[in-house]
């Protein structure tokens, strides 16, 4: 695609590319019951935003990476977050009915099809990163291993399990999303840093920094529209946070302070991107993205 196209053209491409790419990884399963194969493409495709591909073709395009070579990685990272979406939806999580517009993936299979969907999609998510035309380091399987396990999403979403009613302080909410959400829009990043030429000095490390800022303002800004937003804008149930009594960026800063936190956020992770110029400018643009969206 040409350089100068709009950002909304060049962001429907790789979704709509991203999309083909998840239907014919989770089209052929010999011997797999059909049931939960239907449970898994439905908490999969059709629906979302695929920002975490979005951010892992932007950082390919900073090494020279072609969006086949990136394919692998984009798809692994969207069934990770998919099935961490499924999980998180149930009864004994965040008991949530409606997600990307449609009923969650256990009002419409049973819980226990739900847990065995994500169950399988976060073993997928590895068959795919590794499906790249181009051999990916083997630090790229710990990658995104560290980034869903215990000290990553899991372990994130453990935290805030554990602190629903309870005061946290703005280190430790920090804490808390840097793991929940920030630690999969990291490994976005960073793996699809990996699918071109090797980084020059520094380049690592400024990507690093971006995509810690990048993933803390994507939480702060998901605090806010659970504020502001409507079920119908968000796709799913607003207010939830405040219902289930959970500290949020909005409880702890105020929601007049959390939108300034959010905008501070955007700006460090700006500044991350300075030494790479004009290869930036999806990465720039979806940090724009990130924190003017309304949905």
């Amino acid at each position: 695609m040409h350089p100068d196209l709009a950002f909304a053209v060049w962001a429907q491409e790789r979704q709509r590319r991203v999309e083909e790419v998840l239907d014919r990884s989770l089209g052929g399963h010999d011997g797999a019951p059909g049931k939960l194969v239907e449970a898994m493409r439905y908490a999969v495709l059709g629906g979302g935003k695929r920002m975490r591909p979005l951010l892992a073709y932007a950082a390919g395009e900073l090494v020279d990476a072609s969006p086949d070579v990136v394919d692998g990685p984009a798809a692994a990272v969207e069934m990770v977050h998919a099935y961490s979406l499924a999980h998180d939806d149930l009864p004994c999580m965040d008991d949530d009915v409606l997600r990307r517009g449609k009923p969650t993936c256990h009002v419409a299979f049973g819980e226990a099809m739900a847990l065995l969907a994500g169950d399988a999609l976060q073993a997928h998510a590895f068959a795919a990163l590794v499906s790249s035309r181009v051999p990916l380091p083997a630090r790229a399987c710990a990658m995104l291993a560290d980034a869903a396990g215990a000290a990553g999403m899991a372990g994130g979403q453990a935290i805030d399990l554990l602190h629903v009613g309870k005061p946290m302080t703005l280190p430790d909410l920090t804490s808390m999303h840097r793991m929940k959400t920030g630690a999969l829009i990291r490994a976005s990043i960073l793996l699809g840093g990996m699918c071109g030429r090797s980084f020059r000095a520094g380049e690592e490390a400024s990507l690093d920094a971006f995509a810690r800022a990048a993933g803390l303002a994507f939480q702060v800004v998901d605090d806010v529209l659970d504020v502001e937003g409507s079920d119908d804008s968000l796709g799913k149930t607003a207010g939830k946070d405040a219902a289930q009594n959970k500290p949020t960026y909005v409880t702890v800063l105020g929601l007049p302070e959390a939108k300034r936190h959010a905008q501070a956020l955007r700006d460090e992770a700006l500044a991350a991107l300075v030494p790479f110029g004009a290869r930036a400018r999806r990465l720039v643009e979806l940090a724009d993205w990130i924190t003017q969206r309304t949905s």
